[in-house]
């Protein structure tokens, strides 16, 4: 049992150090997971899934997939899959159909599979998935309308290819006896799972939507629930519980009057540490034998999968579309696939071994090494085939606020006018309505959740601005988004924390990061000073008007905020500043009305 207790430890530390290392170098963590489950496994024999758990792995496996497709579905809502255009919907539609086909008959050909481990195999990899795209498209930086398609792909196509690889799945374990049976068996699989599905879906939604729950028991309840759902229909049908939780969850997301923000993000966080810790633990059954015996088919399987089956998916999804022939060919190249792919390949590995078909001890290797292959050769050229093609974005001037108090609104709006692209998120629905009553696009939840990284289109951000009110979470916000842009990018205002007592003091690395607006800005200031009256002003600087007449004019009714230069560049004003507004130049300050000079060490009190 120690050993055991030992064992599970080491897979959950390893699990984190990977997300860590993978968060840090700007890489999908799959890869890192993936190293680390062979290293530990077939190369030196530290750890052994099978010896581990058993007969229980399956189980294990099974819920665990469960858990994660549920919350893949959580995030398929109808809206966004046709408001990102027709090219979406063709790419998971047509798209999954030609890929599935191409990669079929390809797997057959090259590697002799049986047309049933053929089609399964198809079906796994039509899948890619946000958690290998996000980190790409990041480092890629594309053009808005090729990172929007290729994000809302890897959401949607998600739980869409997971279906279809149950529905395959089904009816291959069906197809071994009569076609009556079969048929019966498929027909049963989907009555099961649809039916059952819609009723769990439809009853959570009621139950949210009146508030039958205590809060605290919501997260709780719909987990057990979703679990109780997928092993009931799985008595009721051979494997359909994965159709019932994605049919669930698809429904749930898409009721009126429903919020799912706060199951979406407890979900999250147990995909992740299912998610890191399963795909270890499968990757410590893989036989690298296994991949050598493969021979060189396997690398003609792969070129068809990378120079054939995806171009021609989007070229056939690319009817009607609108989109130039730069962009079919760079989405033609990027599709990596992720770790859906995985863990439901090694569902049904298992449950199909257990069956008496030996051969679909291959679909789990030959899915990891396709995962590996379009991973790493993607993330290391297609930035440079972005370049080639005129599709890669210039470096994003986008401003993200943490924080839509009255005054982050203000200087929203004011951006806006210099026409520089700005996002306003909080975690407080009255400051996100006021903000989208004034126009400002907005963002409201945790803009550090899955959620965020999914939905927020964070690519088009190059800076973030912390001016939010609350002491917790800003430097968790600051920290954030540091690893994720930059340490250069990332501003927030001080708090003068350094002049209060040792317990209360900031680290001194978080501390140069509190240098926005100047020193001795601090929110309870700027919030003081818009309750007097002070307004955001633009000022255009000329010969006969310089800075330090700005200054003379102003003096300390005025904080600086920043300057536009005759580029159209934003310039901030920070304790690090070292540039001087010139002629031409455009200062935006808050200032206060001549007769309302706040002092500068007025302060309120500040909201906990």
């Amino acid at each position: 049992m120690e050993d055991l207790t030992l064992q599970l430890v080491t897979v959950g530390t390893l699990s984190i150090v990977c997300q860590y290392l993978a968060y840090r170098m700007k890489i999908p963590a799959i890869l890192p997971l993936l190293v680390t489950g062979l290293l530990i496994g077939p190369v030196f024999g530290v750890l052994d899934a099978d010896a581990m758990f058993g007969d229980l792995l399956f189980p294990i496996v099974s819920l665990s997939v469960a858990i994660i497709l549920f919350e893949g579905a959580l995030t398929l809502r109808l809206s966004d899959l046709s408001g990102h255009g027709v090219m979406v919907r063709n790419l998971c539609t047509i798209g999954a159909l030609v890929t599935w086909l191409t990669v079929t008959l390809a797997a057959q050909a090259t590697l002799g599979l049986s047309w049933q481990i053929a089609f399964l195999f198809g079906a796994l990899v039509t899948v890619t998935g946000p958690t290998v795209i996000m980190p790409m498209l990041r480092s890629i930086r594309p053009t808005s309308r090729v990172a929007n398609i290729l994000r809302w792909e890897g959401i949607i196509i998600d739980p869409i290819g997971a279906l279809l690889a149950v529905l395959v799945f089904e009816f291959v374990v069906a197809s071994q006896d009569a076609l009556q049976h079969t048929l019966v068996a498929f027909g049963m699989a989907l009555l099961s799972g649809l039916s059952i599905g819609v009723a769990v879906g439809y009853g959570m939604g009621v139950a949210l939507r009146n508030n039958w729950w205590p809060h605290y028991l919501v997260n709780t309840a719909v987990l057990t629930i979703i679990l109780a759902a997928f092993a009931l229909s799985n008595l009721l049908a051979h494997e359909s519980g994965l159709l019932t939780v994605t049919v669930a969850g698809i429904l749930l997301t898409n009721m009126r009057d429903v919020e799912v923000e706060g199951i979406l993000e407890f979900k999250e966080t147990l995909s992740v540490l299912l998610i890191s810790a399963l795909f270890i633990l499968l990757a410590t059954r893989i036989e690298l034998a296994s991949i050598v015996d493969l021979g060189g088919g396997v690398i003609m399987l792969l070129a068809v999968i990378l120079f054939i089956s995806r171009p021609l998916s989007v070229w056939a999804s690319s009817f009607s579309s609108g989109l130039r022939w730069q962009e079919v060919a760079l989405l033609s190249w990027i599709a990596p696939r992720g770790i859906v792919a995985a863990a439901v390949s090694a569902l049904f590995a298992l449950q199909m071994e257990s069956q008496g078909y030996s051969e679909a001890a291959i679909l789990v290797p030959l899915v990891f090494l396709v995962i590996v292959v379009t991973v790493v050769l993607q993330s290391l050229t297609s930035a440079t085939m972005a370049k080639l093609l005129g599709e890669r974005s210039p470096p994003p001037i986008g401003i993200l606020i943490f924080g839509g108090n009255d005054f982050a609104r203000m200087l929203a709006k004011e951006m806006m006018v210099h026409k520089i692209p700005v996002r306003v998120a909080d975690t407080n629905w009255s400051s996100i309505s006021s903000a989208r009553m004034e126009g400002i696009a907005t963002y409201f939840g945790n803009p550090m959740s899955h959620h965020a990284s999914n939905t927020l289109d964070l690519e088009q951000f190059g800076r973030v601005l912390v001016i939010s009110p609350y002491k917790q979470i800003n430097p968790m916000v600051t920290y954030h988004f540091q690893g994720y842009l930059g340490k250069e990018c990332v501003f927030a205002l001080t708090n003068n924390e350094q002049e209060q007592r040792a317990s209360h003091q900031v680290s001194e690395d978080y501390a140069k990061r509190l240098n926005l607006f100047g020193g001795g800005v601090t929110y309870a200031r700027l919030a003081s000073m818009v309750a007097k009256g002070a307004i955001v002003k633009t000022t255009r600087l000329s010969e006969s008007f310089s800075d330090t007449d700005y200054q003379q004019k102003y003096g300390d009714r005025a904080v600086r905020l920043f300057a536009i230069g005759k580029d159209g560049r934003l310039n901030l004003y920070t304790t690090k500043s070292q540039f001087s507004p010139k002629s031409d130049w455009q200062v935006v300050s808050l200032v206060m009305p001549e007769a309302k000079v706040a002092p500068a060490v007025a302060e309120v009190s500040l909201p906990v």
